[in-house]
């Protein structure tokens, strides 16, 4: 439970998750990566894999997350992925690849 902020359930937090995440990978570049491989490969192997490995990559984000929230205010890594964002927004503008 965060200071100020009502507790949540177990439940509430995992359909934000689920929802979040799968809405943040729907069509982005490890998605294509994943059906080009299920084409080529086993797609019982894909599966597995591809959930493992975003499990593992979750996790570890989780428990980052943990650490830093422990060290750093909310509202400053809000402010500075905001300020990353729109370099990187920026950047894209400006500079084709």
């Amino acid at each position: 439970r965060l200071l100020g902020k009502k507790a949540t359930t177990w439940y509430s937090v995992f359909v934000q998750s689920l929802t979040l995440t799968f809405l943040a990978e729907w069509g982005d570049r490890s998605q294509i990566a994943t059906i080009a491989l299920a084409a080529a490969k086993n797609p019982l192997g894909v599966t597995v894999g591809g959930c493992l490995g975003h499990a593992l990559c979750t996790g570890l984000a989780v428990i980052g997350g943990r650490l830093l929230a422990a060290r750093i205010s909310e509202k400053i890594v809000a402010f500075y992925g905001g300020c990353i964002f729109l370099v990187f927004g920026l950047h894209s503008i400006f500079f084709e690849i």
